[in-house]
């Protein structure tokens, strides 16, 4: 029987030939090393075939890894430039987000996931807009643990908020997704980014931020999970307590008044019967992980009992594989972490040697030149920067591709012109999650749930653009005084 290729022709042939003009065609300029520019050539190439999706992600950073090692763009020697091209798969804040959506396969096997969801739905569910802020509060509980967001908003919470509107007759099918269907299906959705703000471990990019950040600091900035976790804390619990406002006000339900979705709600739970050992257990690492993330031991008995981030999360994953909760077969079969630890250590490594190799400091000179000569001063320019590198994600499908690509120039631009290194590397990472609400493509929760039919194209662009002004506008205040408050500038 023929086999079918790997890719597709399209999307690899534009990737290519992006690669191959850089790399032959565009003179190297000047202050550019030629091995700085032909790892752009395949760096360029890399992005657009992911873009474009011409492989799977996963497949498309092992080529990565071949070509770096191959074309010794790193290193003369063909053993060092190996070693170069596999340098990030030793990179804790990798291995933190892999193992950790290893933990949040505990939720969904549990089903403390869904219960979580059904708890908050018993006692809030009497109003539409009550049956919204559980899915809301839900999506905040789970967020922590579960780096997938992909997995929390679309595998744990959609599931839930369908359920609900089915029970209301409320079916894209059969017409009626204004009775309730379309404005839950948009709060489970636009908490999905708001959450991934507030944690290190709510989305898989986010410790890329924090590598990023350090290296462009020469580490003297290091978002440690408890440091990122505070600095997101209020803006966050304001922008999660305002998004479901804007959309009741933007697209009502017809039913507002839902008296049934509390008796659903307690139905489903007694099916699932008393919370079971497992998930016990669940909870129980659950708090360990939040206590330890947060530094809490430290802060009360000193620095000795201070436990690494991702030695933390290797913890809970260890007390589940030896309390029986997860088994190393359900570890194996959790392909989205392995898949992450592979192209997270792909895309860090060629990140990381464009930096060492000069090639960012030269790019961000570009953009800083360019924007000073509009003499903004550092507030207008730094504004100007985050927008651009917040509305660019219309050009992107994966938040890890384009935080990859625009980043570390933006940020470390930014900083030259005089934003406060601090203040602007929290409002850059917040923007990198806010960037989801964009559009149907912009992350992996997005075709999950735009798919399930509740809305048109149009309604899920235009609440996708109010709620990334809303969330921006809340973070830039309420979190630029907050920031101050806590001294981060």
């Amino acid at each position: 029987m023929e086999s079918k290729i790997g890719f597709k022709p399209v999307p690899t042939a534009i990737a290519v030939v992006l690669a191959l003009i850089i790399w032959f065609i565009i003179p190297i300029p000047d202050g550019v090393t030629p091995q700085a520019w032909h790892l752009l050539a395949m760096f360029v190439g890399v992005i657009a075939a992911i873009i474009g999706k011409a492989m799977p992600i996963g497949a498309l950073s092992i080529i990565a890894i071949m070509l770096v090692a191959l074309t010794g763009v790193t290193n003369d020697t063909p053993a060092g430039a190996m070693r170069d091209a596999l340098s990030s798969f030793s990179s804790p804040l990798i291995w933190l987000i892999g193992v950790a959506i290893m933990i949040s396969r505990g939720l969904l096997k549990t089903g403390l996931g869904a219960r979580f969801g059904y708890w908050f739905i018993a006692v809030w569910g009497k109003k539409t807009l009550g049956i919204g802020y559980s899915l809301a509060i839900s999506e905040l509980m789970l967020a922590p643990v579960t780096p997938s967001n992909t997995a929390r908003g679309g595998g744990i919470i959609h599931p839930v908020m369908k359920a609900i509107a089915t029970s209301y007759d409320s079916d894209p099918e059969k017409g009626t997704q204004n009775r309730m269907g379309k404005y839950l299906a948009l709060v489970n959705y636009h908490g999905n980014p708001i959450t991934s703000a507030m944690f290190i471990t709510a989305t898989a990019p986010n410790p890329l931020v924090v590598d990023i950040v350090a290296k462009a600091t020469n580490s003297d900035i290091h978002l440690s999970w408890g440091t990122w976790a505070v600095a997101m804390l209020l803006p966050g619990l304001v922008a999660m307590i305002v998004m479901p406002l804007v959309l009741y006000f933007l697209y009502p339900p017809e039913i507002k008044s839902t008296p049934n979705a509390v008796a659903f709600a307690k139905e489903r739970l007694a099916e699932q019967g008393p919370m079971t050992r497992g998930e016990w257990i669940m909870m129980a690492i659950f708090a360990l992980l939040l206590l330890l993330w947060a530094g809490i031991p430290a802060m009360l008995l000193g620095d000795a009992w201070k436990v690494d981030a991702t030695t933390t999360a290797f913890i809970g994953l260890s007390l589940l594989l030896l309390t029986g909760v997860l088994t190393w077969e359900d570890i194996l079969k959790e392909k989205s972490a392995w898949d992450t630890i592979t192209w997270f250590a792909a895309l860090v490594m060629m990140a990381s040697f464009l930096n060492k190799l000069g090639l960012i400091t030269w790019f961000s000179g570009v953009l800083e030149n360019g924007v000073a000569h509009l003499g903004l001063g550092w507030m207008g320019a730094s504004a100007l920067l985050l927008l651009a590198y917040m509305y660019a994600h219309y050009m992107f499908a994966s938040t890890t591709a384009h935080i990859t690509a625009m980043f570390g120039a933006f940020y470390a631009a930014g900083i030259s012109l005089g934003a406060p290194p601090m203040l602007f590397a929290l409002m850059m990472a917040a923007a990198s999650s806010i960037m989801m609400t964009l559009t149907h493509y912009a992350t992996g929760t997005s075709p999950v749930i735009f798919g399930s039919g509740y809305t048109t194209l149009g309604e899920w662009w235009k609440a996708g653009f109010i709620m990334s002004i809303v969330n921006l506008l809340i973070f830039i205040f309420i979190g630029g005084i907050w920031w101050k408050v806590l001294g981060y500038w």
